[in-house]
Formats: C-alpha cells, sequence, structure tokens
C-alpha cells in the first residue's frame, strides 16, 4: 500500500482552468446570463437552461417556468460581446451566429414534488416555509476547503483560475492585443506532506492573431501572465513552462470545438482535489440542489476549516428528490482534525439548515447573482461578494467544538 497525502514526502497534483472564452465556458456564461435576467424580473423562476455552441450557431435548451419575458437572444449576444467575440474569425460572431431557443416549462410532475415537499405532504400540523420546498432532483453535493491559500482553496485549482484571468484582463486591456479569447491553464503543484511545496510545471494555451510568432507569444506570456500571478517562491530552476505546446492555436472558440453547459464541473469547483457529485451549476435557478447544495456545502466547510476544526475538510451532502431534508450528511478530515470528524458533524448538523427552502434563505439566493461566477469558479471568489464565502459562523462552531 503507498503512502497517503500527507504521508507523502513528495506528491503531486494538477488542476486546470479555461479562460471565459473557451466554448464550454461561453455555453455556462450564456446559461447563467439567462437564469440572471429572469430572477431579476421573477425570483421564484424555474429555470433549467442549457446552451450547446458549435460553428456560427447556438442552441439555447430546457424547462423555464417563469411569469416574465425574456430576450433570449438578446441575452445570448450580448453575452457573446462581452466575452470579446465580435469577429467570426475569433471563433463565432456575436452580431451574426444563429441563434436557436426551444424552452419549455418544467415537468408537472417534478414541479408539485418540488413545490410541495414529501414532509409536508405527509404532515397535518403547520409547518415552516424553508419545509415546503423539496429538492428539485436527487443528488449528492460536495463542500471542501483548506487552508492552502487566504480564501481556503486547493493552490492548484487557485493558481490555474489566477493565470486564465490574467490572459482575459491582457487581452481586454490591450497589453497583448493579439490575444484571442479561448485559453487554457494547468498547474501542477508538488506536496511535501500534505502541504504545498513548489510549482512543479506550468501549462498555457493562449488563442492568437496569425501573425504572431511563437517565440513572442511565449516570452509575453511567460513574463506578463505566469510571473505576474505565481508567487516567485513556489518557482525555482526546476518549474517546466509549456506555453501554447501544440504551436499555433489561431483557430479557437466554437470553430474549433463544439462548447456545451456543464462540461467543466471541476473547473468550477475545486480542480479535482474534492470528490464532485457530478451535477453542474449553470443554468440552474436555486431549487435545483446541484447549485444550492453545492454552494451550501463549501459555505459549511469554508466555515468549519476557518474556525480552526480542520486544516482541510470536505463535506458531503445528499438528497432526495421532493424531500426537503438531506438524506445524509458526512465529513472527511484527512487525518487534519483538531477534534474528531464526529464532532465536526454533529457541529454542523446543530449549525446548519440544509434543506433547500433554509439554504435559499439563508444565503439569499433568489437574486440575479450567477453570472459572474461562470467563469473562472465558483468557490473561493476574493473579488465577489459571494454569501456562500463568508465566514460569519466560524466564531460560533469554534465554541461548539470546545476550541475556544
Amino acid at each position: 500500500m503507498g503512502l497517503s497525502f500527507v504521508e507523502s514526502p513528495s506528491y503531486l497534483f494538477t488542476s486546470e482552468s479555461v479562460t471565459e472564452g473557451h466554448p464550454d465556458k461561453l455555453c455556462d456564461q450564456i446559461s447563467d446570463a439567462v437564469l440572471d435576467a429572469i430572477l431579476a424580473q421573477d425570483p421564484t423562476a424555474r429555470v433549467a437552461c442549457e446552451v450547446s455552441v458549435t460553428t456560427g450557431l447556438v442552441v439555447v435548451m430546457g424547462e423555464i417556468t417563469t411569469s416574465c419575458y425574456v430576450d433570449i437572444p438578446g441575452v445570448v449576444r450580448e453575452t457573446i460581446r462581452k466575452i470579446g467575440y465580435t469577429n467570426a474569425a475569433y471563433g463565432i460572431d456575436c452580431d451574426t451566429c444563429g441563434v436557436v431557443v426551444s424552452v419549455k416549462e418544467q415537468s408537472g410532475d417534478i414541479s408539485q414534488a418540488v413545490g410541495q415537499s414529501l414532509e409536508t405532504r405527509v404532515k397535518r400540523s403547520r409547518y415552516e416555509d424553508a419545509e415546503r420546498l423539496g429538492a428539485g432532483d436527487q443528488g449528492m453535493m460536495v463542500g471542501f476547503a483548506c487552508t492552502e491559500t487566504p480564501e481556503l482553496m486547493p493552490l492548484p485549482i487557485s493558481l490555474a483560475h489566477g493565470l486564465c484571468k490574467r490572459l482575459s484582463m491582457v487581452r481586454k486591456e490591450g497589453s497583448l492585443p493579439y490575444l484571442r479569447p479561448d485559453g487554457k491553464s494547468q498547474v501542477t503543484v508538488e506536496y511535501a506532506y500534505g502541504a504545498p511545496k513548489r510549482v512543479h510545471t506550468v501549462v498555457l494555451s493562449a488563442q492568437h492573431e496569425p501573425h504572431v510568432k511563437t517565440e513572442q507569444l511565449q516570452r509575453d506570456l511567460q513574463k506578463q501572465v505566469i510571473e505576474e500571478v505565481i508567487p516567485p517562491s513556489l518557482l525555482d530552476a526546476r518549474t517546466k513552462y509549456h506555453v501554447n505546446p501544440s504551436g499555433r492555436f489561431v483557430i479557437g472558440g466554437p470553430n474549433a470545438d463544439t462548447g456545451l453547459t456543464g462540461r467543466k464541473i471541476l473547473v468550477d469547483s475545486y480542480g479535482g482535489t474534492a470528490r464532485h457529485g457530478g451535477g453542474c451549476f449553470s443554468g440552474k435557478d436555486p431549487t435545483k440542489v446541484d447549485r444550492s447544495g453545492a454552494y451550501a456545502a463549501r459555505y459549511v466547510a469554508k466555515n468549519a476549516v476557518a474556525a480552526g476544526l480542520a486544516d482541510r475538510l470536505e463535506v458531503q451532502v445528499s438528497y432526495a428528490i421532493g424531500m426537503a431534508h438531506p438524506i445524509s450528511i458526512s465529513v472527511e478530515s484527512f487525518q487534519s482534525g483538531r477534534v474528531p470528524d464526529r464532532i465536526i458533524e454533529e457541529v454542523i448538523n446543530k449549525h446548519f439548515d440544509l434543506r433547500p427552502g433554509a439554504i435559499i434563505r439563508d444565503l439569499d439566493l433568489r437574486r440575479p447573482i450567477y453570472s459572474p461566477v461562470a467563469a473562472y469558479g465558483h468557490f473561493g471568489r476574493p473579488d465577489l461578494e459571494l454569501p456562500w464565502e463568508r465566514t460569519d459562523k466560524a466564531a460560533l462552531l469554534r465554541a461548539a467544538a470546545g476550541l475556544s
């Protein structure tokens, strides 16, 4: 049997990210832009919006039940424009691409299960509002936090996101005007006995204008992106760099790859460091526990780590469709806990209400706040004021666990 993560003197772990112009991320952003446009008018709308893009075409699909009208093609074109796809040569043109919309209302069977939970259907006495809402589907949601970064995220995904955000920034600000919207990053971190030691390898791929030489691109991205994002203390003479390892990257975006909502679930979450329940986030209103349950699980894990209960914590919450109360809640501290996992689980059960209705209420999720997280991660975002990133319960948890 091999050494565990915390026992190994040298352990490599890799995470990736993609820019907002990546075809799959383009779809995520359109899905969430449609969701936000609807929630701005109808906070109780039921939305499950999925998008696919290919050369010159955007297809919007799903189930949407709402009392408002939204110009979906207009939302699609404006989202594509903001990302930077204003020329067909880049991968798609916001003004000339075709937009096909095929949506219907949510299934009546699912709607009644969500609107009237199993618990309220069998109760004869009065019940609170948070009990009324049933989970929109079955599934398991995972939340994670660790002490590797100030935002309590794993270092590999944090660095990978930073590289892609920087890549888009130097393009939009004009520092590197020859860049185009598509791009991706990958960062391998070497750990020693469970702690980050150094960056082992950096992979960075950026779509570019046809005239740009590979040597110039490598030089510019090394100086203006990699060295601006990764702390010098993590780089050394052995760090490997692969900038546009494919060579030429002119054809990109939907012109090079078909995109689809929900294909970057590890980019959206923890970069593979934590387990994943399998459901994506984008395009889903908060009655879908794929989204709200995952946000709540991150909120729980982050507060527990901020409280000092553990240095590394994974929380899994599972639901059954139409039921308000979770089927199970479990934790794993990976031998980093200052109290037993059993105590952490007891504290979580006592101080967090993980029914969908309570999550929506406590995190105020019926608002148009989702478009900004559709690129560069849903967690560990100090650039955004996200309710599931608050650590407002850390002191309470610390006291409840007997660490104060």
